[in-house]
């Protein structure tokens, strides 16, 4: 006979976690073969029935799978994987990690720490003027407004690596620096602009070694920045 006096507890199911798991459940769609990129998936009614979860925890799940790239939800044609998600890889990574903040920032090291040594071997003059272009636009932010200037070198180094197989990768590099930055409360434009800064030159002198040794700088510090005070 049990113990009338022993306590038993169990751990909350949060919305957040309803969530991921109807996104796991619909990537594993695509996963499994069941459905392929391009397909559509079945009506939010028929999603609900299946899942068995309330719609705002669905509605939370599918503007999550959308802001990855995963799918694509058209006005009065239903929700789709999207056609070019075989060549994407890591948005599904990304989907089924997207909470998993440390990850995200490691991943987005090993990706730029990577592509920034071609980029300093194959980088343009004219790919140059715009990196400084946006050192240029965050020295003279006012409002510490600066965060699409920020993702935009980023952005410009990872093209001009200039390979087709890893092109694929870049959006979901940019969705990580986006989910960064949004975990970022303070803003340090003049350690930004002397990181990038630092960087730049380093591209324009074609030199991948210290290339790489400033976007590890500028990564790492950006790293312990944002873990500082996140629990993993």
């Amino acid at each position: 006979m049990k113990d009338p006096s022993k306590k038993i507890t169990v751990e909350t199911v949060s919305r957040h976690t309803l969530s991921k798991q109807v996104m796991e459940s619909i990537i594993q769609l695509l996963i499994s073969g069941q459905l392929k990129p391009g397909d559509k998936l079945p009506t939010e009614m028929e999603l609900l029935e299946i899942l068995n979860v309330s719609r705002p925890v669905l509605r939370e799940a599918l503007s999550s799978l959308e802001s990855l790239g995963v799918i694509t939800r058209k006005t009065r044609e239903g929700t789709f994987f999207n056609n070019k998600i075989s060549s994407h890889p890591f948005s599904i990574m990304l989907a089924l990690a997207h909470d998993n903040l440390q990850a995200m920032v490691e991943a987005r090291m090993a990706l730029e720490l990577g592509l920034i040594t071609m980029a300093a071997e194959k980088i343009s003059e004219e790919e140059l003027a715009r990196l400084k272009e946006t050192i240029d636009f965050i020295a003279n932010c006012k409002d510490g407004n600066y965060g699409e200037a920020d993702i935009e070198f980023h952005r410009i180094i990872a093209l001009s690596a200039d390979n087709p197989i890893v092109e694929g990768m870049i959006d979901s590099l940019i969705v990580t620096h986006v989910k960064i930055n949004s975990e970022i409360k303070v803003r340090e434009p003049e350690r930004t602009v002397r990181h990038h800064t630092a960087i730049y030159e380093a591209l324009a002198n074609r030199d991948p070694f210290e290339a790489f040794h400033q976007m590890y700088l500028h990564l790492d510090y950006v790293r312990q920045k944002v873990l500082k005070d996140f629990k993993v």
